[in-house]
């Protein structure tokens, strides 16, 4: 069936936010400039500060929601259902799994390309299908566990990827190896997210938005407040602030002041989060879980194009072989194949309606789809 205009909008809007929320904090990765004190110009690398601003973006989504449902409150219509209590602190548990995992993926970002970061999140259906089989009691079909099999061999390429253009500067190759280590790290604690949702969160029903935006505020307020003990915590040369510490949030300011462009960048992270929740949702609602998957594997070729266009990095064909293993990988997963096989009039397969509606399939994913 063809899509309708405001499908073919949300479609689009999800794409080109989804690419923008990880081209943005690239790009104000990349800027240089004085910071505080008469510092010397370094980089802007403040990934604790740039996660606080990720989640503003989500905790836009509650405003979001109470607006959506002042609309509902302001009509006649007498069928429309109030929305279900809940108690808010639900959300702590993966809203601290959401945070965990963002600011791993920030500071992985400062040490990577954004394609490689965005091709190794893919890694959280590995996790995710173990995890919910140790602690759902879910059974994963065959076509999920080759799909598992399928993602490790393209995280194995891209990691080749990597390795093989960075190989002429032994501390740019160092950091590589760590920046992805770190994002499939992430990944695990991603996947403890959201089976932490499926299990304790989804059964009471609470609207996407209002999930979204809630965990949106814990995590808003918790790393807010984390980032005055980060000042003053030693990081070594894991620190990329002139004052060798964790976090350095005033050095941010200053380098936002001497170069307003970052602004712009965070800007277009913050905004862009907030805007690809609401797509993801809509996306999911108005036509299909398995939709969003493919706008979600779509916008890594986005994301790499505009890297390569932009000079951030260099051509690999490796990246093109894993990033199609791990498309392929992340579609069995998720079942994109039973609609291929059931136009075989040989092959008709039971139905796998549940793979569709599977955990990375949900009408909400953790965070950001960050980055």
């Amino acid at each position: 069936m063809a899509w309708t205009k405001y499908q073919l909008f949300l479609a689009g809007l999800m794409l080109i936010t989804g690419s923008i929320n990880t081209l943005s904090a690239k790009w104000a990765d990349n800027f240089v400039a004085e910071g505080c004190g008469g510092s010397k110009a370094h980089s802007f690398e403040h990934p604790f500060l740039q996660a606080v601003g990720m989640f503003l973006g989500e905790f836009s989504c509650l405003a979001a929601f109470y607006l959506l449902q002042c609309r509902i409150w302001g009509r006649t219509d007498s069928s429309m259902e109030p929305q279900p209590s809940f108690n808010a602190l639900l959300f702590l548990p993966p809203a601290l799994c959401d945070m965990t995992g963002t600011s791993i993926m920030y500071v992985a970002l400062n040490m990577t390309s954004a394609s490689s970061f965005q091709m190794l999140r893919g890694s959280v259906i590995i996790f995710t299908g173990l995890l919910s089989v140790a602690f759902l009691g879910r059974k994963l079909l065959p076509s999920q566990w080759l799909g598992i099999f399928i993602t490790i061999i393209g995280l194995v390429v891209v990691g080749l990827a990597d390795l093989t253009s960075k190989h002429e500067d032994e501390h740019k190759l160092s950091d590589v190896i760590t920046g992805d280590l770190l994002i499939i790290m992430a990944q695990v604690i991603v996947s403890i997210q959201m089976v932490l949702e499926e299990k304790f969160v989804y059964k009471h029903n609470v609207h996407p938005l209002r999930a979204v935006g809630t965990e949106g505020f814990f995590g808003f307020v918790i790393l807010t407040l984390l980032l005055v003990p980060m000042y003053y915590i030693p990081a070594g040369t894991f620190s990329g602030n002139p004052r060798g510490v964790l976090e350095d949030a005033l050095d941010a300011f200053c380098q936002l002041g001497r170069q307003p462009l970052i602004i712009v960048a965070l800007l277009g992270n913050i905004s862009s989060i907030a805007f690809f929740n609401f797509a993801g949702i809509s996306v999911t609602k108005e036509m299909s879980a398995t939709t969003r998957m493919v706008l979600d594997s779509l916008r890594t070729v986005v994301i790499w194009a505009f890297s390569l266009a932009l000079g951030w990095e260099t051509f690999h064909p490796l990246q093109i072989l894993g990033f199609f293993i791990l498309l392929l990988g992340t579609a069995l997963y998720n079942g994109l194949h039973q609609p291929l096989l059931a136009r075989l009039p040989w092959c008709q397969p039971p139905a796998e309606d549940h793979e569709r509606e599977s955990l990375l399939g949900g009408s909400h994913t953790p965070i950001n789809e960050n980055s």
